[in-house]
């Protein structure tokens, strides 16, 4: 599988995208900012992008969603229940002194446990609410991989001081959700370094 994670927008949120060596079918996950460039990862290795992901919609990592979608015509999948985020985004752009993005409802809310696919890629979806209401990760089982969005970082948990931010559901989210994952699961957050389960069920100071 092709894998490549770009720190994009000011904020810096990693978008990834996920794609096939052999049907040259991609997913791009959380396309904040920096377009041109997260086009450029898909020429250089030939990818059609079928599926857009967004873990969360805050404006770091669905900004530019809208724009991937008219550029390559793929659908966007985020939950529903953050389309209370997506009213204030004139808030959320105030609040980072940003443009006001062109943002609007998913073309589909995916629910739990339901896989993502393109062909040669399957990722499934977990409900990780607690950052933000609708708040998910996708997790690939054979890659051992898991696209954690702000619901894990590095040293760290989401913050839950936003609207729709809820800690003990944060907590619930990532004790009966991720940690449940094997400890060699790789984890791309949000933002920030990579790290795996295994690591932050040992030494993250918020999992103790």
């Amino acid at each position: 599988m092709i894998r490549e994670t770009l720190a994009v927008g000011l904020l810096g949120c990693n978008c990834t995208v996920l794609g096939d060596e052999a049907s040259r079918e991609a997913i791009v996950v959380d396309p904040g900012y920096d377009i041109p460039r997260i086009l450029a990862v898909l020429a250089q290795h030939q990818l059609t992008v079928n599926q857009i992901v967004v873990t969360h919609a805050h404006i770091d990592h669905i900004a530019s969603a809208l724009t991937l979608k008219e550029i390559t015509g793929a659908p966007i999948l985020y939950s529903k229940d953050d389309l209370p985020l997506v009213a204030i985004m004139d808030w959320q752009a105030a609040l980072f002194q940003l443009a006001v993005p062109e943002v609007r409802p998913p073309d589909h809310s995916p629910a739990e446990g339901e896989w993502v696919n393109v062909k040669g890629v399957e990722a499934m979806v977990m409900l990780t609410p607690g950052h933000s209401e609708g708040s998910l990760c996708l997790y690939l089982p054979a890659e051992d991989l898991l696209l954690a969005g702000d619901t894990l970082f590095a040293g760290g948990v989401g913050r839950t001081d936003f609207p729709g931010g809820d800690s003990g559901k944060l907590m619930a989210s990532l004790r009966e959700r991720l940690l449940l994952l094997p400890d060699a699961t790789v984890v791309v957050p949000g933002h920030g370094p990579e790290t795996t389960i295994g690591i932050e069920r040992r030494t993250n100071p918020f999992l103790a």
